[in-house]
C-alpha cells in the first residue's frame, strides 16, 4: 500500500530531480518584457566595446593630424563606425535569440534554475523565436552590405557569413560547438579579433600593432562574461550535457580562468600607457573588474554570479569607452 501511494504521488513527474524543479512550462503568451529580455541586453557591451575600440586605434594609427571629430567626419568614418556598430549588435542579439530557440528545441532549458527562455518556457513559439534570430543576423547582414558599399571591400561579405554561420552553430546545428568547450574560443575571435580588427581595417585599410593589442583585450573580456555565465550554469548544464568548458574544466579551474579573463586586459593597458600616457586612466575600471572578480571566483549562489556577470559586462565597457576616450583626445 505504501509503495502504491507513493508511485501516486511521484506519477506524472520527472525521475530526474533537476529537471523535476526546472522551471514548468506555461500556458501564457510572451509579452514585450519577455522579448526585451530574450534580447539579454546585459550581454550588448560584447558588441560595443570592439568597435570603440576599434575606432579609437584606427585613429590614432591613421597619421590623421587632425582631431578626433576631423577624422569622424572625413572618408565615411562615421558611417562606416555606426555600421560596424549595428553589425555587432545585430549580431550579438541574434545569437541570444539563436541560443533561446535552439537550447529550447533540444530540452537543455529544461534544467534551467534561472529566468525562463522564450522557447524553453513554452511562451513563445519556436519557430517565432527562430524567425526573429535570422531576422536579426538578416539586419547584420545588411549592415555589413553598407560597409562593403562604402569601403568596396567585397571580401569583407566572406567575413561576415563566416560570424553569421558562426553565431548560428554555436548552439545551433547537429553539432554545435557551444556544446563542446569551445564557446571562449568563438567570442575571442568574433568578439575580440574579427570585430576590433575589423573595424580598424574598414576605416584605414590596414591593421596595426595597437589594433591587435585592443582585439586581444576585447576578447578577453568577451571570454570573462562568458566564462563567469556558465560557471552559474554548469550544475545545469553537466546534467543536460552541455559541455561548456566551465564544465568540462570543473568549478575551482574555470573560477581561475575567468579570474584570468578578467585582469589579462589590464595587462595589455600597458601597450597603450606606455605609448599614450592618458590611457591609464582606463585602470580606474577596476573599480568593476576587481569585484566582479571576487564574485566569481568566491560565490557558488547563481544570484550573485548573475551581479559577477553583470559587473563583468559594465567593466569591459568602462575599459573599452575610457581607453577610447583617452585614446581619442591624445595631444
Amino acid at each position: 500500500m505504501a509503495r502504491t501511494k507513493q508511485q501516486s504521488r511521484s506519477k506524472g513527474r520527472s525521475g530526474n530531480p533537476a529537471k523535476a524543479a526546472g522551471p514548468q512550462r506555461t500556458k501564457r503568451k510572451a509579452t514585450a518584457r519577455d522579448w526585451i529580455g530574450g534580447a539579454r541586453l546585459r550581454t550588448l557591451t560584447l558588441g560595443v566595446v570592439p568597435v570603440v575600440l576599434g575606432t579609437a586605434v584606427a585613429f590614432v594609427d591613421s597619421g590623421d593630424p587632425g582631431d578626433f571629430g576631423d577624422y569622424l567626419g572625413k572618408d565615411g568614418h562615421l558611417a562606416i563606425a555606426l555600421l560596424a556598430l549595428a553589425v555587432a549588435l545585430f549580431l550579438q542579439i541574434g545569437v541570444n535569440y539563436s541560443n533561446d530557440y535552439s537550447d529550447g528545441v533540444r530540452g537543455t532549458d529544461e534544467f534551467r534554475v534561472g529566468p525562463a527562455r522564450l522557447t524553453g518556457a513554452g511562451i513563445a513559439k519556436p519557430r517565432t523565436v527562430l524567425t526573429v534570430a535570422l531576422t536579426f543576423f538578416g539586419l547584420a547582414a545588411l549592415a555589413g552590405i553598407g560597409i562593403v558599399v562604402l569601403t568596396g571591400l567585397w571580401w569583407i561579405l566572406i567575413v561576415g557569413a563566416a560570424a553569421i554561420v558562426a553565431a548560428w552553430f554555436y548552439t545551433g546545428g547537429k553539432r554545435p560547438y557551444g556544446y563542446n568547450a569551445l564557446g571562449e574560443v568563438f567570442v575571442f575571435v568574433f568578439f575580440g579579433l574579427v570585430a576590433v580588427l575589423g573595424t580598424q581595417y574598414t576605416q584605414i585599410q590596414q591593421v596595426t600593432a595597437s589594433g591587435w593589442a585592443a582585439a586581444v583585450a576585447a576578447g578577453f573580456f568577451a571570454c570573462a562574461v562568458l566564462m563567469v555565465n556558465n560557471i552559474r550554469d554548469i550544475d545545469e548544464d553537466r546534467l543536460a550535457g552541455k559541455r561548456t568548458l566551465a564544465v568540462v574544466l570543473g568549478r575551482t579551474v574555470a573560477r581561475t580562468l575567468y579570474g584570468l579573463f578578467m585582469m589579462l586586459p589590464y595587462v595589455v593597458l600597458l601597450w597603450f600607457v606606455l605609448l599614450y600616457f592618458r590611457t591609464g586612466f582606463t585602470y580606474f575600471s577596476l573599480l568593476l573588474a576587481l569585484p566582479a572578480l571576487v564574485i566569481g571566483v568566491s560565490s557558488r549562489k547563481p544570484r550573485e554570479l548573475i551581479t559577477a556577470l553583470q559587473l563583468s559586462s559594465f567593466a569591459s565597457l568602462a575599459y573599452g569607452v575610457v581607453l577610447g576616450i583617452t585614446l581619442a583626445v591624445q595631444p
